[in-house]
């Protein structure tokens, strides 16, 4: 795993926090890795939307304010709950199966406490859900605006009433693909949504 992915990793489990510090020298050391291989880190977790750095200060894990949160996942419910209605039912049968498959690993890694086997299942329950649609575009417009609130979502991925909301609202999702019920799929997406939403927001000083 490179440092670009393993930095990113620790800021999706919440192994670090919004605006902490990313100091280069000290994650050379962590990593035993070159100062070039660090800043092409840093530059790349900026353009992913999930470092930000300030002159004459340095590079911190990116923190929202209230309102480029709820701007966020306003984009993120157009997008994703549009996306949700554009796939076209009764789904096949195997690529049914496929979500399927991925959500009884996502199950397991919440039973075993594996968060990383959890986050990997979640991110790719998505992608291939959204992938129904056919529509390629839409589907990176989502990855991209999902990895943007990595930093947002991380509240909430270590909580087990989160992350058993999180199970039984992927289920709920497959549910509605089997019956073909669209409705149901787009709203469940979009309340899906709203718990990192909601967890963030109640964390900021009152005043942000």
């Amino acid at each position: 795993m490179s440092l670009l992915e393993q930095l990113e990793e620790q800021i999706v489990l919440g192994l670090r926090y919004p605006r902490e510090r990313l100091v280069e020298d000290e994650l050379m050391r962590a990593f035993a890795a070159k100062r070039h291989v660090v800043r092409s880190a840093l530059q790349e977790l900026e353009n992913r939307g999930l470092v930000e750095r300030k002159p004459n200060v340095g590079a911190f894990v990116k923190a929202y304010t209230a309102q480029e949160v709820r701007d966020l996942y306003e984009v993120r419910e157009l997008l994703e709950v549009h996306c949700a209605r554009l796939i076209p039912v009764p789904v096949r049968s195997d690529r049914l199966d496929e979500l399927v498959a991925i959500q009884r690993r996502h199950d397991t890694g919440i039973d075993g406490g594996e968060l990383r086997e959890v986050t990997k299942a979640n991110m790719e329950f998505h992608r291939t859900l959204f992938g129904l649609s056919d529509n390629t575009v839409l589907v990176e417009a989502i990855r991209r605006h999902a990895q943007m609130a990595h930093a947002i979502r991380s509240v909430t991925v270590t909580s087990p009433e989160f992350l058993e909301q999180s199970r039984r609202e992927h289920w709920a999702m497959i549910d509605a693909l089997r019956h073909g019920d669209t409705e149901t799929l787009a709203e469940t997406c979009r309340e899906h949504l709203l718990p990192s939403r909601d967890a963030y927001l109640s964390r900021l000083p009152p005043a942000d």
